[in-house]
């Protein structure tokens, strides 16, 4: 299958097939794809939790809002979650970037009030969450995003010290009866003449 098919067959998935699991080398791969993310001066602002403990997952379930069956249904869920504290992000890029990337964040970013780096953080992450949906699309795995999360909530079940929850996603394998899925719900986007402009 082709990656436009794969894109085409992908959608948001609302029902789960509990039974069905994840082959551990497509999660690690996932997890590698996931490490090689692009972000703006390769600056990897992130952190990505992968959950599969049964326990763990009930717990963030309760904290899901109208996610909760896609949470405990799915195999995983990955947590997408950027670091909170500044002095420790230019701690890591100090350590780890050449010497050009470092004064672009000090001549840049770093000026910025803290909400605002913070917010460039966010963009970093979202980022990645676009490589992780389209790998996922292209190796036949269905995802769910979830932006309707307690955020602080899965901080405290995850105990995360230096990074914040921003979304997650619910991965595994469509239920057959799932009504959202392509075959029952055709997929609805605006024309592509209206969104895509050739100059």
């Amino acid at each position: 299958m082709s990656f436009l098919e794969s894109m085409k067959n992908r959608y948001t998935t609302k029902k789960y097939d509990s039974s069905k699991k994840i082959e551990e080398e497509n999660i690690q791969e996932l997890k590698e794809i996931l490490q090689l993310s692009p972000s703006s001066i390769n600056s990897q602002p992130w952190k990505f939790v992968f959950v599969s403990d049964k326990e763990i997952k009930q717990k963030l379930s309760e904290v899901s809002w109208l996610n909760t069956n896609k949470v405990i249904d799915s195999d995983t869920v990955v947590v997408f979650s950027r670091i909170n504290d500044i002095h420790l992000f230019e701690k890591q890029i100090e350590n780890e970037l050449p010497i050009g990337a470092v004064n672009y964040y000090k001549e840049f970013i770093k000026p910025q009030s803290e909400e605002q780096i913070k917010s460039w953080f966010d963009r970093q992450v979202y980022l990645a969450l676009g490589v992780f949906l389209s790998a996922c699309a292209e190796k036949g795995i269905d995802a769910t995003p979830m932006e309707g999360i307690e955020p602080d909530n899965y901080d405290k079940i995850l105990n995360q010290q230096h990074y914040s929850t921003l979304m997650a996603v619910a991965i595994g394998y469509r239920d057959i009866e799932d009504l959202n899925q392509p075959l029952k719900k055709p997929k609805s986007r605006r024309d592509i003449n209206k969104v895509i402009e050739t100059i």
